[in-house]
């Protein structure tokens, strides 16, 4: 009605012309039925947009007072703890202050004093013994398969429990030390075959240096896995200097710088035994053999031809060893038994080679005897540190204890070799 009587009084003050009338009051009352529409729509989101701008009041249930008796006080955390705060907690580790110092140890607790009892503590140090043993038959042939029980171990007569039994087949660890001086033709050609032959027989594992001595030793490579190395240093042998012969201050140099040297070493001496000038005399090199360890010494004789002449022509073999060295058949008997010596008290063979195509076999009975050794270990009964020599005795008997036999391809009974050292050193303790 009240739009109605709006539009009437437009329509009397304006006097619009009759056509018009009917259009424009269609016209007017749309737009004012539209107005009022949207006055009164737009009033409703505006009032739910106020209302959910306030924040929700949370209707929080009544507690029971049953409840607040059992429950546990609220621990409020502070707020070095850190981490994030609100109704659930911190959670995070608490940070520590870098200027807080750390808690001391606690002292250390000492042992309940007993009256009359002394202040000391006891330490027990006690060896162990490694001995190679080889074995083999008259011919040379290296016996296999033997077991710890085939063993019996003895130390100056009494018997030792062997604790480590096993075959060594590792590679080599080897000096070529040999006799190369300006004494004879004979003796220098028969050396380098000798060595040669050696240097054939290595396999490529092994590990050899090379040396040779006159008035000194000299080293012409150090330890080498390159047989070509091992070629090469022996090539450098063609011009000799001195004549004189020193073995023992030789082999003694060659021993003190295998004791730096870990594990199984083994000396190949190529030499005619004779020593002419050194420092050193006999009972000192004898008492370094003994005192070296895991050493074992394989002399190698050269000049066989020679000594055979010098034996049948007394007179005509005084300058056999090099101008001005008179040397007699029996300084060479000396020599040969000095070779056995050094062999003997280190586990070793000392050979002998009469011609020059017996050196590949020789060298490949080394090398077999190198490469298969049965190697002992045990824990003397005696353990004191005295420094005294001590004599060793290895036994190879059946698993009844009776004697061990040993048959060919035949079946023919060998009578077998065992080859050890005589004895050891034992360490010597310093006040």
């Amino acid at each position: 009605m009240f739009a109605q009587r709006l539009f009437e009084n437009l329509i009397k003050s304006r006097r619009f012309p009759r056509p018009y009338f009917k259009l424009e009051k269609v016209l007017l009352a749309a737009a004012v039925s539209l107005f009022l529409f949207l006055v009164l729509f737009l009033q409703v989101p505006l009032t739910a947009g106020q209302d959910q701008s306030q924040p929700p009041q949370q209707n929080t249930p009544p507690a029971d007072s049953g409840s607040d008796n059992n429950a546990k006080p609220k621990q409020e955390a502070p707020p070095e703890a850190g981490g994030p705060g609100g109704s659930l907690g911190p959670y995070a580790i608490p940070r520590r202050n870098p200027e807080e110092a750390p808690p001391p140890p606690p002292p250390p607790v000492n042992p309940k004093k007993v009256e009359g009892m002394p202040d000391y503590s006891i330490k027990v140090n006690v060896p162990l013994v490694n001995v190679d043993v080889l074995v083999t038959t008259k011919a040379g042939q290296f016996v296999p398969g033997l077991k710890k029980e085939n063993f019996r171990l003895f130390e100056d007569g009494t018997a030792q429990e062997i604790t480590n039994f096993n075959v060594s087949q590792a590679p080599i660890t080897a000096v070529l030390l040999i006799e190369y001086a300006s004494t004879n033709y004979v003796f220098m050609i028969q050396a380098l075959q000798a060595s040669y032959a050696f240097a054939n027989s290595l396999k490529k594992d092994d590990w050899v240096a090379v040396a040779y001595y006159d008035m000194q030793p000299h080293i012409l490579v150090d330890f080498t896995q390159d047989k070509k190395a091992v070629y090469g240093a022996l090539n450098e042998l063609r011009i000799p200097g001195f004549a004189e012969t020193n073995m023992f201050d030789a082999l003694y140099d060659t021993l003190d710088r295998l004791d730096r040297v870990e594990g199984k070493k083994y000396v190949i001496l190529v030499t005619t035994g004779i020593d002419t000038f050194s420092k050193l005399t006999l009972d000192k090199i004898l008492k370094k053999v003994k005192d070296t360890k895991d050493v074992t010494i394989f002399p190698i004789s050269v000049g066989f031809i020679v000594r055979e002449y010098c034996e049948t022509h007394p007179g005509g073999c005084r300058n056999a060893h090099g101008m001005g060295i008179p040397v007699s058949n029996m300084d060479y008997l000396q020599g040969d038994n000095e070779m056995r010596t050094f062999a003997s008290m280190t586990g070793g063979r000392a050979y002998f080679p009469r011609f020059q195509g017996e050196l590949p076999e020789l060298f490949g009975d080394i090398s077999d005897d190198i490469r298969h050794q049965y190697s002992l270990s045990y824990h003397p009964t005696n353990n004191k540190l005295d420094g005294t020599y001590r004599k060793l005795k290895v036994q190879v008997v059946a698993p009844d204890g009776g004697s061990l036999k040993v048959k060919d391809q035949k079946g023919k009974e060998q009578k077998i070799d065992v080859v050890s050292r005589d004895g050891y050193t034992a360490k010597h303790t310093v006040d």
